[in-house]
């Protein structure tokens, strides 16, 4: 986006791509569909981005999500909009907004170069090109858009943070965000693939104080929990160092406490003469219930009208309110974003033009911010990628009286 927008705006541009082909990160978003961004207002987007949104602010608002949209639909790609307003291409494949990206490139006349950047060159403070593996490239603008350390597969290894500290620029740790949580209690192993859909949760940190609460979708697995609802729980998770965070599960949030107890009590009464866990797989998925009868500790072959108001008060306790307490999240090479990088207060917010270093500007991951699952990370992307872009272009033409190097 950034390599085109600045060929679109008159400057000569090489785009330097360390791996085979262009854009191997937007293969996998999406579960291959490439959620493109989210159709909302800019407000929106940025009540999405849990640190950082004030910094945003300039670049969503003049590059939103309906311009996104008008973007790719101007470039052959037909989208539609799902569940939660996620845009999707009509077609599913993120190879349909690959391609089309690639098409705009060519036209524009940007040259694509499979190298790795290793340096900045410059002199008196002033930017002369980049270095590469395979060679130098002069110009006096470079755009870094490197992405995190998420997915190294595709490329995202830490090259931009190294670059940016090379020209002075504090980066604040990589940490995982929007990535699945490490469970204290084995419980959550034992319902393995469980998906449930319609919960809710509140995040607590060890003060009790509630960090994140939402309602939505969450997945059991060998090592916790996973899901939408868990991995924009994630991004709240900030301080695992000094904090202990806690899970509090509502899997019946429809209900309140009141109307719980009186379908509790009549579950129990229609089926007096039954098992307690034959009357449990009538609230629960089966995978739940052996979980449900230890933390209960309700025998399950209890007689269902022999379950005292006690037991019945702890079974509503248990449904209402499931603590998971969280070790930890997961590697952040598993993360779908990273949290960290270039300090924001060092960049220009309406030109993601460099502070400390003429000529450098940042777009994208490689900044310090991040957003919720729904298209809203992409969207950044597109919108810090569009003014970085622009702003380099505009920068040469300016320092050069109309030369575009």
């Amino acid at each position: 986006m950034a390599a085109l927008a600045a060929a679109q705006r008159g400057a000569s541009v090489t785009l330097l791509e360390r791996n085979p082909k262009l854009g191997r990160k937007l293969y996998i978003t999406g579960k291959g569909r490439c959620n493109v961004t989210n159709d909302c207002t800019v407000q929106e987007v940025l009540q999405n981005v849990p640190h950082n949104s004030r910094f945003l602010t300039s670049a969503v608002t003049r590059f939103p999500p309906e311009a996104v949209k008008a973007f790719f639909e101007g470039l052959g790609v037909p989208l539609k909009t799902e569940r939660g307003n996620r845009v999707f291409p009509r077609s599913d494949k993120a190879a349909d907004i690959i391609d089309a990206l690639l098409r705009a490139l060519r036209r524009a006349g940007v040259s694509v170069v499979q190298d790795r950047a290793v340096s900045l060159r410059r002199e008196d403070g002033v930017l002369l090109g980049v270095e590469g593996e395979n060679g130098f490239y002069p110009g006096g603008a470079a755009v870094i858009a490197t992405g995190g350390v998420s997915y190294p597969l595709t490329g995202s290894t830490g090259d931009g943070y190294a670059l940016a500290r090379s020209v002075g620029h504090t980066v604040l740790p990589p940490r995982p965000s929007l990535v699945p949580l490490v469970a204290e209690q084995d419980f959550c192993a034992r319902m393995q693939g469980l998906s449930l859909r319609n919960v809710a949760i509140q995040v607590r940190n060890g003060k009790k104080k509630a960090v994140y609460a939402e309602q939505g979708e969450l997945l059991f697995t060998h090592f916790g929990l996973s899901g939408p609802l868990i991995l924009s729980a994630s991004a709240h998770m900030r301080d695992f160092e000094k904090e202990h965070y806690y899970i509090n599960l509502d899997l019946k949030p429809a209900l309140d406490e009141e109307k719980l107890d009186k379908r509790l009590l009549r579950d129990l009464e229609e089926n007096a003469n039954r098992d307690f866990h034959n009357v449990l797989e009538g609230l629960v998925p089966r995978l739940m219930v052996p979980v449900l009868v230890e933390l209960t500790g309700i025998p399950a072959e209890e007689k269902a009208h022999s379950v005292t108001k006690a037991q019945r008060r702890r079974l509503l306790d248990t449904l209402k309110c499931l603590r998971i307490d969280i070790k930890g999240p997961r590697p952040v090479e598993e993360a779908i974003v990273t949290s960290g990088g270039v300090k924001v207060s060092e960049v220009n917010p309406t030109t993601m033009a460099s502070k400390l270093a003429p000529g450098v500007y940042f777009a994208g991951e490689v900044l310090d911010v991040d957003a919720y699952t729904g298209g809203f990370n992409l969207q950044l992307a597109w919108s810090t990628g569009r003014a970085a872009g622009e702003a380099a272009a505009l920068s040469r033409t300016e320092n050069r009286g109309g030369s575009n190097p």
